[in-house]
């Protein structure tokens, strides 16, 4: 279990501030649609680390993390549909979190695991 430890608290995370009405939310000025965004992409890169680490970290199972963490992310916009004056956004899926899965994906094995090789 606790290989999936990290992939169930980013899991728990993502559902609750996505839980929060859009009254709840901080406004961050100019900075908002930015700070928001941003958050699905590292939030989606870090879940899709924890899946890869939940599934043992060799390269083929890459993009089975890769499809998981999109899987919750449209779980995730469909519970948003049902949260006051929150909407549901396919967009948010395909650029913001996709984008943040790939990154995090990409990333990790090009400065960690590129490390690794002798």
């Amino acid at each position: 279990m606790h290989r999936w430890g990290p992939a169930v608290l980013i899991m728990v995370g993502i559902f609750v501030l996505s839980s929060r009405a859009s009254t709840e939310l901080p406004v961050f000025g100019i900075w908002d649609y930015l700070v928001k965004k941003g958050g699905h992409v590292v939030g989606y890169g870090l879940l899709a680390l924890a899946y890869w680490r939940g599934l043992g970290p060799e390269r083929g199972k890459r993009p089975v993390a890769w499809v998981l963490a999109i899987c919750y992310a449209l779980t995730d916009e469909i519970h948003q549909a049902f949260v006051p004056g929150r909407y549901s956004s396919l967009l948010d899926v395909l650029l913001f979190d996709n984008l943040g899965a790939i990154l995090g994906l990409m990333l990790w094995e090009r400065i960690v695991m590129g490390k690794r090789k002798p």
